[in-house]
């Protein structure tokens, strides 16, 4: 007994399966495959971020998080400028010839402009934060240390330009990350690009 196959519906069936478990592959991919791209949160945690100076007053700072790390803008005053100045014989590396810059601020300030310096606050030695200490009456300031970053874990200090002193656990000055102005009174930290102002 000898049956005729139907070649037509044998191909018809054929495609719709293989079109079937294709489209049942694209569906079980999906959602793998988007699983490599980077969520929202972690692209605005990489993203630059824009800073408002303009309320900044001289003498003060202002702390932001910027990738997950500590951001200071701090506005110095003409005498934490002369301070700065003052310091380098103090220092380990005054010239920043070993630390984490952008070209930029390869220079006694360490910033685009004197008056803004924009760092990390993460202490080189082992990743802890310091504090602010800018005025004399701190009981942290000495003859030898007259004023900056320290960082009461291992007592490392820095100056007013985030360079560290000799004699301390940190081994390089504080990382100033990129950064830009793009008007007067706002920087965008993490683009360098552009300078503005």
């Amino acid at each position: 007994m000898s049956e005729e196959v139907d070649q037509g519906r044998r191909r018809l069936l054929i495609a719709a399966t293989a079109l079937t478990g294709a489209a049942g592959a694209v569906l079980a991919a999906t959602p793998f495959l988007a699983s490599w791209k980077p969520s929202a949160r972690a692209k605005a945690l990489g993203a630059p971020l824009e800073i408002d100076i303009s309320k900044l007053e001289a003498g003060a700072m202002l702390k932001v998080e910027w990738r997950g790390q500590p951001v200071w803008v701090v506005r110095r005053t003409p005498e934490m400028l002369q301070q700065v100045t003052a310091a380098t014989p103090l220092l380990l590396d005054p010239d920043s010839d070993g630390s984490v810059q952008p070209t930029y601020a390869k220079n006694a300030d360490r910033s685009i402009k004197p008056e803004f310096f924009v760092v990390l606050g993460v202490c080189t030695h082992l990743g802890c934060a310091p504090m602010a200490k800018f005025q004399a009456q701190d009981v942290t300031v000495s003859a030898d240390w007259p004023g900056g970053f320290y960082c009461p874990c291992h007592g490392s200090k820095f100056d007013l330009a985030g360079r560290v002193f000799k004699g301390v656990p940190a081994p390089a000055n504080l990382k100033v990350p990129p950064y830009t102005f793009i008007s007067e009174g706002r920087i965008l930290v993490g683009s360098d690009t552009a300078q503005a102002a």
